[in-house]
């Protein structure tokens, strides 16, 4: 079935009568969904203070324990693949609750976990609901907000997606100091179990405007249906589509970035300043955190300004890729220039705390500048595979990500953090 191309306002999908809710529901399913996204971020990087203390118990090593995380990104890439066949079987509010359960359940197995293999088998199961709440959430936003203020709606959702990722470590090095490390996944348990209950209790179940324009008859469950909906070759087809491999790919470099410096915090601030608590390198993680909080609300305004000002300019006439122009600002300067200062500064050693402190507030900013439009587009670009081309992108960012964990320490500890952090951000630029 060839790809329906979707490009303007005028877009009968765009048109579909939405969803009658409340302005305080919607924000309340905002709020929601923002805050399971928190979760399953938190999860991906709450190891990385720890790791020292974590394999020293497993008997292991922290780059062991580095390559594991990168099989939890992995599992967060791969897991749409799962939730979204099910969301197609039983529909999206079930499928999603249930993956808020899951979520639930494996956390309390990383907590218990004897051994490493345990260990790492329950924090990869708990990242198989990952993306899958990023995936739902854009879609949700997508069906319940219009295309001018979705822009600030995904901007919000980000500030769940990348407050989890900067509060993991912050909150793991304060509980290693004070306490056990295991109670960083007992924390993990509560916030799981916090937004299971909201979701299942709070979510009504939101027909998708897709949906409601193209599948007036609902699909028999047959062997052959069931077949089709787990089938992952409908997604990794999008990747033919220019539109949609570019902006995947610009999103997975994005990741590179995000996951380089995030991983590599410990082993290079605390050297590097002759700290040795991991409380401190733990704090050092609210600077890119307010960078992330702040790129994302901004980005999201700038996103929906911009769209904005070209439906102005074509007479009423909008485009999804109109959006990623908020972004270029973000890609081609702070970007650049803050992560290729941040890791000559840290190598040769000027500027103090202060001057990488701050770089990684920006750096934290320019990312999610960047995303906020490309994040939106995803949703907007092709309105009846809304959620496919929304799974295709995470795919490929995890993937990404997950690489960017697993290798960042050995290219560090081979040609130091200047180069690597100039080589990976100038290739990623010309990519």
């Amino acid at each position: 079935m060839p790809i329906p191309p979707s490009t303007s306002e005028s877009d009968p999908v765009e048109f579909v009568r939405r969803p009658q809710l409340g302005s305080k529901c919607k924000y309340l399913i905002l709020f929601i969904i923002s805050w399971n996204t928190l979760v399953v971020t938190f999860l991906s990087t709450s190891l990385l203070v720890a790791t020292p203390e974590i394999s020293t118990e497993f008997d292991t090593t922290s780059e062991t324990l580095n390559i594991t995380n990168a099989g939890v990104l992995v599992s967060m890439g791969c897991s749409s693949l799962i939730w979204l066949p099910l969301a197609k079987l039983f529909n999206r509010k079930k499928s999603y609750d249930v993956a808020t359960l899951f979520m639930f359940a494996t956390s309390i197995g990383t907590a218990l976990a004897p051994d490493l293999r345990t260990f790492t088998a329950m924090r990869i199961l708990s990242g198989l609901t990952g993306t899958f709440f990023m995936v739902a959430g854009q879609s949700i936003i997508a069906d319940i907000f219009e295309p001018i203020f979705r822009g600030r709606a995904v901007g919000c959702m980000q500030v769940g997606s990348v407050a989890g990722t900067a509060l993991g470590p912050c909150i793991s090095g304060v509980i290693v100091i004070f306490s056990h490390w295991r109670d960083i996944y007992w924390l993990q348990v509560a916030m799981a179990g916090f937004g299971s209950a909201l979701a299942v209790l709070t979510i009504p179940s939101i027909e998708s405007e897709v949906k409601q324009v193209y599948e007036d008859e609902k699909a028999r469950i047959t062997v052959p249906y069931v077949l089709q909906a787990f089938n992952p070759i409908g997604v990794f087809k999008l990747y033919r589509l220019p539109q949609v491999l570019l902006s995947d790919l610009t999103c997975g470099f994005l990741a590179v970035t995000q996951y380089g410096v995030l991983t590599s915090v410990r082993n290079v601030i605390n050297p590097r300043f002759g700290f040795s608590s991991p409380l401190v390198s733990g704090l050092f993680y609210i600077s890119p955190g307010v960078g992330f909080v702040l790129g994302s609300l901004i980005g999201g305004r700038l996103s929906d300004q911009t769209v904005k000002r070209y439906i102005t300019a074509r007479g009423g006439i909008r485009l999804p890729k109109d959006r990623l122009n908020s972004g270029l600002p973000y890609l081609f300067i702070v970007l650049p220039v803050s992560m290729v200062l941040y890791g000559w500064c840290l190598q040769k050693g000027f500027g103090g705390l202060a001057l990488p402190v701050v770089l990684a507030c920006l750096i934290g900013a320019g990312l999610m500048g960047a995303w906020n439009g490309l994040n939106t587009y995803a949703a907007e670009v092709i309105p009846t595979q809304r959620s496919e081309v929304v799974c295709s992108k995470y795919a490929l960012q995890y993937v990404f990500g997950a690489t960017a964990t697993a290798a960042v320490m050995p290219l560090i500890n081979a040609i130091g953090i200047g180069w690597s952090f100039t080589i990976c951000e100038f290739r990623c630029r010309l990519s």
